[in-house]
């Protein structure tokens, strides 16, 4: 494991050859929400040795209709971020969609995170680049692994080496993802952790009815596929109830189900090292 992901869990307990885990509902709905989501799944992850980062959005900026829920105000949904971060005792990590958005949220978080559609944004890049975080950057869907080498340099050229990449699908028509596990060893050739977004993998974007489908009974299928292609982490959003999420509720786990799925990919895990 790299030295900055070794720093980032100095306080966790855990088998140094497990993966690691992002997990968190989609968005910052509620302060309560957090709290119900981080202890259950920081609880799991500290009796399965699995390494966690707590994840939330502050704020959703890419919605396919203009009715959909953004957020409760940036300073709001960052500063219980923190909160969470610091009851919990786990690291965060929440996306940005703009250069001026990295100085603002870092304060507050420990990894930030580049959406897929905004991996060529060359300011975004280099702002994120220079806070010094970790920089989660996820493929974009219209990418392929090899070429996601220069998202790599990006943030390289800012002094900032503290770098992951995550497969997330990629375009399969206009209304379908597919996963291509190439890509995992594929962007592990650039010298960086892989995380497998396995929730985000199994959207159907740009649905006519404006919000977001997926297929979350395939979410086992590709965690499973994923961890036996070698990831070295796993991205997992999850809710009490995903049916009244306020983004993304048709691909996220419902949180009672994830304890059993991690149970097993730590099994699986075991087998392929």
């Amino acid at each position: 494991m790299e030295k900055y992901l070794t720093d980032l869990f100095a306080g966790q307990q855990y088998d140094e050859k497990n993966f690691f885990l992002l997990a968190g509902p989609c968005v910052v709905e509620s302060e309560e929400l957090l709290t119900e989501v981080a202890e259950k799944v920081s609880g799991m992850c500290r009796n399965l040795g699995i390494p966690y980062i707590f994840k939330s959005s502050y704020r959703k900026a890419n919605r396919t209709s203009a009715s959909s829920f953004t957020g409760l105000g940036d300073k709001t949904a960052l500063q219980m971020l923190q909160r969470t971060k610091e009851k919990f005792h786990v690291p965060v990590v929440t996306d940005i969609h703009l250069p001026d958005d990295a100085a603002m949220a870092a304060p507050y978080v420990d990894v930030l995170q580049i959406p897929a559609f905004l991996c060529r944004q060359s300011e975004l890049l280099a702002a994120a680049g220079r806070t010094g975080k970790i920089i989660n950057i996820k493929k974009g869907q219209f990418v392929s692994g090899e070429v996601m080498k220069f998202a790599v340099e990006k943030i390289e050229n800012t002094g900032n080496n503290k770098i992951m990449l995550t497969e997330r699908g990629t375009t399969f028509g206009y209304q379908d993802l597919v996963v291509d596990y190439r890509n995992i060893p594929a962007m592990q050739a650039h010298g960086v952790p892989v995380v497998m977004d396995v929730t985000h993998s199994l959207q159907q974007p740009n649905q006519t009815s404006g919000v977001t489908g997926g297929n979350p009974q395939l979410i086992g299928t590709i965690a499973k596929a994923a961890i036996a292609a070698g990831a070295d982490g796993l991205f997992i959003e999850t809710h009490p109830n995903p049916a009244v999420a306020k983004s993304d509720g048709a691909n996220m786990l419902k949180l009672d189900l994830l304890e059993g799925l991690l149970e097993q990919l730590v099994k699986i895990r075991q087998a392929v090292l």
